[in-house]
């Protein structure tokens, strides 16, 4: 049965003004006086019985007790029995429904209603009305009210005195001893000994073996040496080592004074002996900058005088020995080797390009850009001098040339060994050519595949087409001619598709097309600063973009920025992807190469200073692990990068050599590198309108 604080005390004590009364008083209707008697008294507290007026008394509390014994009759059987009328579980009801107007649900799960129940006011009057009003108690969990017998009002009581509940019960009984005999000659137990006290312990004896190898072991000692007082000698001399050593103090010796030198001799060189004019610049410096001794020569030992600063020195030397404070600085001795880090022989990273083996020379003006073909059979260079060469790798022979009437900016070579189509940047546009090498078939091929109607302009709007595929009568190829000038031209590793960069801040900046179906768009609508090279990926479908500050790394499929690599240098000129696909080179206008890892970071693996001037072109091998840049310094430097299956090993770089031999033209050095797609060999363009050929 559960009741609130406040319902006990409207219900335990009505009418009382005071409710925080002492229910344990003898006044209280729980006193045991009040149970028992039965008194008669209007002014006090509701007792057990009220008296009431005239001769209904007697008769009130006859009927009193006549109920009481058939409660008690009733409630002979356990009321654990009675199963309770509330399914709701044994739940904090106060807590849970106290806003509610159920106070759970029953097992078909429709909600209990609160049972209504009278206010205070109504309580109130009842317990004014009715004498044994104070007997009745609210239960909240089965929502009724319950009245409770006169056996039970005095165990509550006797509760609340501290009692014990009965009355019958002594809680405090004679204490009686059990144990006590007539004769008293026998213990507590006459049991006997058991065998365990005459046999030696098995854990003792364990015990005493660890114990003994402790003992032996040196771990436990018995005998603790004695402190010896530590006595020295209060006058003593404390150059002794050894007892300073064991009165904790480190003793440090002077230093030396520093040995004469050729200045201080009698009779020094020449160069040694200062001019009058040096003398008299000693007497205008500091005195701590002043040398402390100016040189002399004289002809014999016998000639020479005192010295006049002899006493002087001395003192200054007793003063240091005597005043100054002595610290011990500890030097560490660091081979200069294990700083350098180790780096494999050159001997073992060869092959790699070392020497001038060839010059291919026919040029009129610098060679700014040059392309090697797949087989590596013909290589072909374009100049400022409006010409476009083909020449054969092994013999230096020129085969083919092409006046096209412009400057030519960049030349890249179809990588399909099926297609000897060559694009060139020459002025503004993109001109596609025939290079004319090949068999038969091959050239009939490649006449078909240049073959464009008189004109398919892309109509957008009222907007002028990005680019315009032209034919090209004078060389049988197609020009496509660009809303802006181009900068670069680089086909993709299949040979259809190849790409062009406007370096402008348009969304027309970068531009992709495919040969086979004529066909040009524009993939971006914005880029994050001017483009300067595009390149696609070897192997997979992904586009590099390099910006003056970023390398933005495109997933054609999903239209999206996968990643953008972070460079940090002033301005990019020039990129090369790895032919795995996972590392990149970038070279800066500021004579910086960067290398990075895309699965290790977004910012460069290693940053390299190679150069003095611009770096103007950066490549991979297709084959070799060899990397090379070049610059406008006239220098190709030609490194060694390892990249290793291994994703937990980073890739090794070693530079290997610098090839030299082009001349400066118009402040401008080497222009473009690559390297022959099969052999260890490195082509080199220059400003001094040579091609130079570089192997082992």
């Amino acid at each position: 049965m559960g009741r609130g604080e406040e319902e006990d005390k409207a219900v335990l004590s009505p009418g009382v003004e005071d409710d925080t009364a002492d229910l344990s008083a003898d006044d209280s209707p729980w006193s045991d006086s009040a149970l028992s008697e039965g008194e008669d008294d209007d002014e006090a507290s509701l007792s057990f019985e009220d008296s009431g007026e005239g001769s209904d008394a007697d008769s009130d509390s006859d009927g009193l007790e006549e109920e009481d014994d058939a409660a008690a009759e009733e409630s002979d059987s356990s009321e654990d029995e009675v199963a309770p009328r509330n399914t709701v579980g044994d739940v904090p009801l106060n807590t849970w429904y106290k806003d509610e107007e159920h106070i759970g649900y029953d097992i078909e799960g429709r909600k209990i209603k609160k049972r209504d129940r009278d206010g205070r006011i109504e309580r109130f009057l009842s317990s004014q009305d009715n004498k044994d009003d104070w007997r009745n108690i609210w239960d909240y969990y089965n929502g009724e009210e319950v009245k409770i017998t006169k056996e039970e009002a005095k165990i509550i009581s006797r509760l609340m005195k501290g009692k014990t509940p009965h009355a019958n019960v002594d809680p405090y009984p004679d204490y009686v001893d059990w144990f006590e005999y007539a004769d008293k000659g026998h213990p507590l137990s006459n049991a006997p000994e058991p065998k365990r006290r005459f046999v030696p312990s098995k854990w003792e004896q364990k015990k005493v073996v660890k114990l003994v190898r402790a003992i032996r072991k040196g771990w436990i000692k018995f005998d603790k040496p004695k402190d010896e007082p530590n006595y020295y000698l209060l006058w003593g001399d404390d150059t002794d080592t050894a007892d300073n050593k064991r009165q904790g103090l480190s003793y440090i010796p002077a230093p030396k004074p520093n040995l004469p030198g050729h200045e201080e001799s009698y009779n020094p060189s020449v160069e040694y002996i200062p001019t009058q004019e040096e003398i008299d610049k000693y007497q205008l410096m500091y005195e701590e900058d002043r040398p402390k001794f100016i040189p002399r020569r004289f002809e014999s030992l016998r000639s020479v005088p005192a010295y006049e600063k002899a006493l002087r020195e001395g003192f200054d030397r007793c003063l240091d020995l005597y005043l100054c404070p002595r610290t011990r600085k500890k030097r560490i001795n660091i081979d200069p080797e294990s700083l350098r880090p180790k780096l494999p022989s050159k001997k073992d990273l060869r092959p790699y390009p070392r020497t001038c083996y060839l010059e291919f020379k026919g040029h009129g003006g610098p060679v700014t850009s040059l392309s090697v073909e797949t087989t590596g059979q013909w290589i072909a260079s374009g100049s400022s001098d409006g010409t476009i060469r083909v020449w054969e790798v092994e013999t230096g022979r020129c085969l083919k040339v092409f006046n096209v009437g412009a400057d030519v900016h960049h030349i890249s070579w179809n990588p399909s060994p099926e297609r000897p189509i060559l694009a060139a940047i020459v002025g503004r546009d993109l001109l596609l050519l025939n290079a004319e090498v090949g068999d038969e078939e091959t050239q009939v091929r490649t006449k078909q595949l240049l073959h464009v109607e008189e004109q398919t302009p892309e109509d957008d709007g009222d907007k002028k087409p990005a680019v315009r595929w032209v034919k090209n009568e004078k060389f049988d190829g197609i020009t496509l001619i660009h809303h802006r000038a181009a900068s670069t031209v680089e086909w993709h590793s299949k040979g259809d598709y190849f790409t062009t960069v406007v370096p402008t801040g348009e969304s027309r900046a970068v531009l992709l097309h495919q040969l086979s179906k004529k066909h040009s768009h524009h993939p971006f609508r914005k880029l994050p600063g001017l483009p300067v090279a595009a390149v696609f990926h070897p192997t997979q479908k992904m586009f590099f973009v390099a910006t003056k500050k970023f390398v933005q790394v495109y997933d054609l499929q999903k239209a999206e920025v996968v990643k953008k690599l972070e460079s940090g240098l002033r301005e990019i000129s020039s990129i090369s992807i790895h032919p795995g696909g996972d590392n990149v080179i970038v070279g800066s206008k500021d004579g910086k190469l960067c290398w990075f890892d895309t699965d290790l970071s977004t910012r460069p693996y290693k940053m390299l200073k190679n150069h003095k001037k611009d770096i103007t072109s950066v490549t991979f091998h297709r084959r070799y692990p060899l990397f090379a840049s070049s610059s406008e310094d006239c220098t190709a430097h030609v490194f060694h990068g390892m990249v290793y299956a291994d994703l937990n090993q980073n890739p090794l770089i070693v530079p290997l050599e610098i090839l030299r031999g082009h001349l400066s033209s118009d402040r401008r050095g080497v222009l473009d590198c690559k390297f022959h797609p099969r052999q260890p060999w490195l082509f080199t363009a220059g400003a001094d309108s040579v091609i130079r050929l570089y192997c082992d």
